[in-house]
C-alpha cells in the first residue's frame, strides 16, 4: 500500500487538550486499522517556542512559519491510494485545526551500524 504522512495543526496546546481527545489519538491506529489501514509511525513536536529555523545558514528561534495553528505531530499511514487516506486521515481527532495528508516518496527507519 502507498504511504501517507498525515501533519496535524491544532490550536490547542497539546497539555490543554481535553482527555477525550487524547484517548481518541491513542485509540486511533485501531480505528484506522478498522478502516483498512495501518499507522506505520508518529510522533508528537513539543510546543513552537522549543524550534530553531536555519535559513541561508542563520539561526533563528521559533518555527518555519508562524501561523493560527501549529504544527503538532505527524503519523505516516498506509492507505490504498490518496481518497483512502483522506478517509482515514480524517479520523483524527482535532479540536481546533484541521490535518494535511501528503503522499510519501519513501519512507524508512534507518537501522544503526
Amino acid at each position: 500500500m502507498a504511504q501517507y504522512a498525515v501533519l496535524i495543526f491544532e490550536r490547542v496546546a497539546p497539555a490543554d487538550l481535553p482527555s477525550e481527545v487524547m484517548q481518541a489519538h491513542m485509540d486511533l491506529p485501531g480505528r484506522i486499522a478498522q478502516a483498512g489501514g495501518r499507522v506505520v509511525a508518529g510522533l508528537a513536536l513539543e510546543p513552537p517556542e522549543t524550534a530553531g529555523t536555519i535559513r541561508g545558514g542563520e539561526v533563528t528561534d521559533g518555527p518555519f512559519i508562524e501561523t493560527k495553528e501549529v504544527l503538532g505531530g505527524v503519523f505516516v499511514i498506509e492507505a490504498r491510494d490518496r481518497e483512502h487516506a483522506l478517509a482515514l486521515a480524517k479520523l483524527t481527532p482535532i479540536v481546533d485545526g484541521g490535518v494535511e495528508v501528503r503522499a510519501l516518496v519513501d519512507f524508512q527507519v534507518l537501522e544503526d551500524d
